[in-house]
């Protein structure tokens, strides 16, 4: 049986006829006989205490078969990394602090009736009597002693994150220092604007489950939420995944999942839910806003000596995945370069905004964005190329990150600067690396200029978790493989997994990819895959359907038939940061990345356009090179958007931009004129055929790229993101 060669391909994707012809069903498509509908209520307010809800006039309407608020649910709290948040926000509670609300889209009620109309009609008339709480939105302002608390249950401080690094001596470095650049970095709230809005439908199955069909990216761990909160055993909580209409950790967090399940199984009837999309906007969490305070220092020759930098996150009103999006913070503000002192503060702080999720890049952005525009400002004080400064500083195998230990290697930094320099025109000269020419439009008002990041991102969970994740494959013919089916829970959120893993079978088995079967993203039949987040999922599931294949394949030859096997992988070990110092060894696999983007700057109207953009990225093995392709430029645009566009305005917590005529994407007339995308492939030793995962990598050097092309083009550093037109003009002098 010889292998077909199947990894390195790119057939057409699994799901592809459905999506396209419109037949593939979403959590929004699904109905059952017998359905009821679902509307929630939400507080609309930052903070205050729920007095009383009178339901009076809301259950008189015709057609609403129940009211659920907090005395309901039995466990009446839920977070993935900490429960600290109200499934229903009133009194009767079960937790202490369980009837107050801490941001706009904390929920109150759920309506059930057996149309939405009427749903909506009767949430409409439920009267809450609020009790207003003392706020606080800035996270800085949050941090200190006497401001209001959000979680007084929880301590008497908001800080809710603080992870220190403390490598070397930076004073001392800093006396090295022929150069010191300090800043001062700003970054926004960014929402996820997947396509669906957060939408499920629950029912009991034929076994007696409380059964929820909705859009995720862990069902395991979903089904764990639904399950403590109902106060049920996981068993009794099935939870299924159809076509998700994207996710980019967004769907990390419960929105639906819990009240939805609350319902079918109060009610044994099946219910739906569909958000609306201002309900979405409000009611799950952004990517974290940060200020970043930095001071870098360099010898004359361009070598990296200290680093000081102080984060503050905002966490808003719930943990969420706080504490593991400024762990991962932690590590990247130093960028992907070798600094032998190093001294940074990372706060999360509580406050009562909506909540800092999960978001591609995963704190990456944040810190890189710092990191890369003060090498970049680095190297124009020190008159170095920004290629030149990046390649005598960029980490090499053996060289130790901020935390203190080697990052596992191959080390591939080097490779994919020189690529993306070298594929924008940059030359390599005796005097070092040099920038392209630029060309300038004969627009007086129009300047043009190349701008340069780098960075990395982990690959997989961190911090002395044992990440894992289980598959199982059988192998079913007579004389020969005729049929493989594969099994695994991890979820596909539009990035193409499922035909990814379909290929990593066929590959280890030996059979044409056509022969494969996947079945999916169902904890009635599977064990935990582990999350669609953190550029795992290629990774693991790779290792986990490999090892049951392989294992299958096995049995096939010692003549079972069908042959079947279980796999679980588990990857190597991780440590958590020390306390004081963050010595650890947090990951076992990074990627990494570098960008060259050419900007033009429209100086009369402060429109920032991308003209090129070269995306040069480690994936370690392309198993399906079309796919990591669609990875990289769909990162580009949404990195885009975050640099450019973008623009989330809250006041006093309240949402202003919660609609997507307020909020603005990027559309196809938004997008960069070429996005070039220089794939490398520098295989880990413990990766599936030698990849490394993708899906974030592209995402984090594009801002600080941007504004490194602004500056090579006007002159003009803006330290503050999104780069709306006011802002540009701002910086550079035209308007006040």
């Amino acid at each position: 049986m010889s292998t077909k060669n199947v990894i390195g391909t790119s057939p057409v994707r699994l799901d592809a006829r459905e999506k396209v012809t419109g037949k593939a069903i979403f959590p929004g498509d699904l109905s059952m006989p017998g359905m009821l509908h679902m509307k929630i209520l939400f507080a609309w307010r930052p903070h205050a205490r729920v007095l009383r809800i009178d339901t009076t006039e809301a259950r008189a309407v015709p057609g609403v078969v129940a009211i659920f608020t907090a005395q309901d649910v039995p466990v009446n709290e839920y977070g993935l990394q900490v429960k600290d948040q109200p499934v229903l926000c009133g009194p009767g509670s079960s937790i202490e602090g369980g009837d107050v609300v801490r941001f706009v889209g904390d929920q109150v009620a759920a309506i059930v009736a057996e149309s939405e109309q009427a749903a909506a009609k009767a949430r409409d008339l439920i009267r809450v009597e609020y009790e207003d709480l003392p706020a606080v939105f800035d996270p800085e302002q949050a941090m200190q002693a006497d401001a209001p608390l959000v979680h007084p249950e929880r301590g008497m401080s908001n800080i809710c994150v603080h992870y220190k690094i403390r490598k070397g001596d930076v004073e001392a470095g800093f006396k090295q220092a022929d150069v010191i650049v300090e800043g001062e970095y700003r970054l926004p709230f960014q929402e996820h604007a997947y396509l669906q809005p957060e939408a499920g439908l629950a029912y009991i199955d034929e076994e007696g489950r409380v059964t929820i069909k909705v859009a995720g990216q862990w069902t395991h761990v979903d089904r764990e939420q639904v399950a403590h909160a109902l106060g049920l055993p996981e068993e009794q909580v099935r939870v299924v995944y159809p076509a998700i209409g994207g996710a980019f950790g967004g769907r990390e967090d419960m929105s639906v999942q819990i009240v939805l399940g609350l319902a079918a199984w109060k009610l044994r009837r099946p219910v739906k839910i569909i958000w609306t999309r201002q309900e979405s906007i409000i009611g799950h969490g952004k990517r974290h806003p940060a200020v970043i305070r930095v001071r870098w220092g360099a010898t004359k020759e361009g070598k990296l000596v200290a680093a000081e930098m102080n984060f503050i996150g905002d966490a808003g009103a719930y943990m969420y995945t706080t504490n593991k999006v400024l762990g991962n913070s932690t590590i990247v503000c130093t960028g992907p370069y070798f600094i032998p002192n190093v001294k940074t503060d990372v706060y999360g702080v509580y406050t009562n905004n909506v909540p800092g999720a999960a978001f591609r890049g995963f704190g990456a952005p944040q810190s890189a964005f710092a990191a890369e525009s003060q090498m970049n400002k680095l190297a124009e004080k020190l008159n170095l190329d920004p290629v030149e400064i990046r390649l005598r500083n960029a980490l090499r195998d053996g060289d130790t990150l901020s935390v203190g230990t080697p990052a596992p290697g191959p080390v591939s930094i080097v490779q994919v600067i020189e690529a993306a320099a070298r594929q924008a025109g940059w030359k390599e000269t005796p005097q070092g690396w040099q920038a392209p020419p630029v060309e300038q439009p004969s627009e007086p008002h129009l300047k043009r200029g190349w701008g340069f990041a780098a960075g990395f991102k982990n690959v997989g969970f961190s911090f002395g978790y044992q990440e894992n994740s289980w598959a199982r494959v059988e192998l079913h013919g007579k004389s020969e493989i005729e049929r493989v089916v594969a099994y695994h829970a991890g979820a596909e959120v539009g990035q193409g997994t499922h035909t990814v893993m379909a290929q990593m079978v066929a590959e280890a088995v030996g059979v044409p990819f056509e022969k494969v079967t996947m079945v999916v993203s169902d904890t009635a039949n599977m064990g935990n895959p582990g999350s669609a987040s953190a550029s795992r999922m290629t990774y693991m599931a790779g290792n986990a359907l490999r090892g049951a294949g392989l294992a299958a394949l096995e049995k096939w030859h010692a003549e079972e038939r069908p042959a079947i096997a279980e796999y679980t992988y588990l990857a190597p070990k991780t440590t958590p940061f020390e306390k004081e110092t963050g010595y650890s060894t947090p990951n076992f696999c990074y990627a990494y990345a570098a960008q060259a983007v050419e900007v033009e700057v429209d100086t009369e109207t402060g429109e920032v356009r991308l003209l090129r953009v070269i995306a040069a990225d480690d994936v370690g093995q392309a198993i399906n090179p079309k796919l990591a392709e669609g990875q990289i430029e769909g990162a580009v645009v949404q990195a885009q958007g975050y640099a450019i566009q973008e623009n989330f305005v809250t006041q006093n917590g309240r949402v202003l931009s919660d609609q997507l005529s307020t909020y603005l994407i990027p559309t196809i007339l938004d997008i960069p004129g070429e996005i070039k995308s220089v794939i490398l492939e520098v295989p880990d030793p413990n990766g599936p055929w030698g990849a490394r995962g993708l899906g974030e990598l592209p995402y984090i050097p594009l801002a600080p790229a941007v504004t490194g092309g602004i500056h090579a083009a006007t002159g003009t550093w803006v330290d503050e993101i999104p780069l709306i037109p006011e802002r540009v003009l701002r910086s550079l002098g035209k308007i006040t």
